[in-house]
């Protein structure tokens, strides 16, 4: 860390962060860069971008969660850190606003729900803790959990729990929340939790109601539409030989990120035998760097990382979107 700045929170004392390393050497990092992290969080991969940029260089931070953003400005003192309340599926707006589009060096995304969003019942994420049905990331904003299920039909419920969770008893389980709906509303997450445990067979190491609170997580906070969104700004907003960084949790999210880089990074398949030289091939936007996994050891002591797929892609030089 820079002798300017002076956090009173390191990345040793703080929660480290999914693949941490594999993430800051992904984004390649220069001194003098320009740096987005869109999903701060409690700024665990923040302080690891910081630490490598000098006085010139600038980070700046999105996070649709109000909680996130005061964290920040009460934990973090760095003139090179700028924060910004928003869904990152605004940033292409934002950042040209700025003067900075096709200006940046790095995008860095951590997909779905923090550490801290869990570890508080209050927010509505866990089937571990009893808490309010909400599960909004930004909870200024929009329909939570609780009344959207008390509104939706059974047919809604069960296209959304199968569409965003892959949980093949969707139907038997949408059933059962109207079921108990008939009696009484569910208003908190252990009751959502107990309706689904009731109708899915508990698997080794994964909560019956696993399925069902991504799904309507994902659903409520409309995060693959975000992701779809925000991929495709960055074709703008990254400078060349800019990297861009996302690590997802699911499959779901993951093959949205790998059919993304696939589309810009494959070249075009040309008829066979046509008579074309090199300079006449146009370039494509991105260069697919590959993906990896969290370590063994990485895993032993996080599990929350043993899903974890970091993939990597760098912008090229390239007149083609």
């Amino acid at each position: 860390m820079n002798e300017h700045t002076k956090p009173p929170i390191s990345i040793s004392s703080h929660h480290l962060p999914v693949m941490f390393d594999e993430s800051i050497q992904g984004l390649n990092i220069k001194s003098d860069g320009v740096y987005i992290d869109t999903t701060f969080g409690r700024g665990g991969h923040a302080l690891g971008i910081l630490a490598k940029l000098s006085k010139q260089g600038r980070l700046i931070a999105f996070d649709q969660d109000i909680t996130a953003i005061e964290y920040a400005q009460q934990h973090f003192n760095d003139p090179r850190l700028t924060l910004i309340h928003s869904p990152f599926a605004n940033m292409h707006q934002i950042l040209c606003e700025r003067g900075i589009c096709g200006k940046i060096n790095g995008i860095f995304m951590d997909l779905g729900v923090s550490s801290p969003q869990l570890d508080n019942a209050e927010r509505g994420f866990s089937f571990n803790a009893d808490g309010p049905l909400d599960m909004r990331m930004n909870q200024s904003n929009g329909m939570n959990v609780e009344q959207w299920l008390a509104a939706a039909d059974e047919v809604e419920i069960a296209d959304v729990i199968y569409t965003f969770g892959e949980e093949r008893r969707s139907r038997q389980i949408a059933r059962a929340i109207k079921r108990f709906q008939q009696q009484q509303p569910i208003k908190t997450t252990l009751q959502l939790a107990n309706i689904v445990a009731s109708v899915v067979r508990r698997q080794k190491n994964k909560h019956p109601a696993t399925r069902t609170f991504q799904a309507l997580r994902i659903f409520i906070n409309q995060e693959l539409e975000q992701l779809s969104s925000a991929l495709e700004q960055t074709l703008e907003l990254l400078a060349i030989k800019g990297r861009l960084c996302v690590i997802s949790f699911h499959s779901i999210e993951d093959r949205i990120v790998k059919q993304f880089i696939q589309q810009h990074s494959q070249q075009k398949q040309l008829p066979k035998g046509l008579p074309v030289i090199n300079s006449e091939i146009q370039q494509t936007p991105l260069k697919n760097l590959g993906k990896s996994f969290a370590s063994k050891e990485e895993v032993k002591h996080n599990k929350r990382s043993r899903s974890a797929i970091l993939r990597v892609a760098q912008r090229n030089n390239s007149n083609a979107k």
